[in-house]
């Protein structure tokens, strides 16, 4: 698959924007860690894939940007399960951005910009493998300044928690100060307890609660547009991809082990670079990896640490990709530090999103359309 170029249509209205030269070049580079031979095979199209989850009975739920839902099997990829279309729009950045079920398969979770632009996620019951639309019910709104810099992503954490990625509030620079703020959702990730209680609870070991000049609902903050995070299904470590603003890409890391309150220091800080100015946090916590715009890319897309059995070779790597660039790459990342860094030499085009099917094996989002599976070569 080719890459398209910068000026696409699509990338004028997602991209998310960043940029990509894949690592700070050093003579302390990691080295590359032993490769796996992959190929990419393409299992099926649809319009605008933007997310996708691992569903139940070993289906693969697909999202479509403009607000459809749709069931990947082995058969190929079914009707529409779920309409929203008429609910949100692609104007921006907006649309159907995210989807999550819980940990038993018992409730499906959309995230989406509703047709005033405020981020929305809701719930649905799920019966024998089937949504059941009469259940639905809103769990959480945030309202949003700019139609840019959504985040939108969504995952069930392995403590059976409801973690959401808001961006800052979009513009640029993050005028509002947003990534730094405690008082706001934006630029934040988020965990919650939509079982808890109407709508929702917030689990009492959420870093903030009882801090009366902090949202109690925050997990971690100083982000500027938080685009795909997930947990190591074997380690449980959470890694995010950090869109950047104008020179640095970053991924940042937290181990199971974490209380939360980590501030990856947007938009003090890009990267680990002072931003127009800014002064690093104290309690600053700088991405395991970043790279900057030297090369093709413009906008990290954060993918997943690979435990599937297909690929051998690939156990344990993060592989990851960049909009503009397209190319699947992968870092080894031990106890938070990043021991090698590998190129797959695949090409999985507008790539903005990565799903990770209940077997462990991944497949690539292409936002033109292409729902590819990693295969061994």
């Amino acid at each position: 698959m080719k890459v398209r170029t910068r000026s696409s249509a699509i990338l004028g209205t997602i991209c998310l924007v960043g940029s990509l030269a894949l690592g700070p070049a050093s003579a302390d580079e990691p080295a590359a860690p032993k490769q796996a031979a992959v190929a990419l095979t393409e299992v099926a199209t649809a319009q605008n894939p933007v997310a996708g989850a691992a569903g139940p009975d070993d289906t693969v739920w697909i999202a479509e940007r403009a607000g459809t839902v749709r069931v990947l099997t082995g058969q190929g990829l079914g009707a529409p399960v779920l309409d929203i279309s008429a609910e949100t729009t692609t104007d921006g950045e907006r649309g159907l951005l995210g989807v999550a079920f819980d940990n038993d398969f018992a409730h499906f979770y959309i995230s989406y910009t509703n047709l005033e632009g405020t981020s929305t996620i809701d719930e649905f019951a799920v019966q024998d493998g089937a949504l059941q639309p009469d259940t639905r019910r809103t769990v959480l709104t945030q309202t949003q300044p700019y139609e840019n810099h959504n985040g939108g992503d969504i995952k069930f954490g392995p403590d059976g928690y409801l973690y959401i990625a808001l961006g800052d509030g979009g513009a640029g620079g993050d005028p509002q100060g947003n990534g730094q703020k405690l008082d706001t959702l934006l630029g934040k990730i988020l965990r919650i307890d939509p079982a808890g209680a109407e709508p929702y609870a917030i689990p009492s070991d959420n870093p903030f609660v009882g801090d009366p000049n902090a949202k109690d609902e925050i997990w971690s903050y100083g982000l500027r547009n938080p685009w795909r995070f997930s947990f190591d299904s074997g380690t449980g470590d959470l890694l995010i991809g950090d869109v950047g603003q104008s020179d640095w890409e970053e991924i940042d890391w937290s181990p199971a082990s974490s209380e939360g309150g980590e501030n990856y220091g947007w938009a003090s800080m890009e990267g680990t670079h002072p931003f127009r100015g800014g002064t690093e946090p104290a309690n600053h916590v700088p991405p395991v990896f970043e790279y900057d715009r030297n090369g093709l890319g413009c906008s990290v897309t954060g993918g997943y640490v690979y435990r599937g059995d297909a690929i051998p070779d690939l156990q344990g790597q993060y592989i990851y990709s960049d909009y503009c660039d397209g190319t699947l790459r992968t870092l080894k990342i031990e106890n938070g530090t990043v021991t090698g860094q590998g190129d797959l030499a695949v090409n999985g085009g507008e790539v903005i999103s990565f799903v990770q099917g209940g077997d462990g094996e991944l497949f690539v989002l292409g936002l033109g359309g292409s729902i590819s599976r990693i295969d061994a070569a």
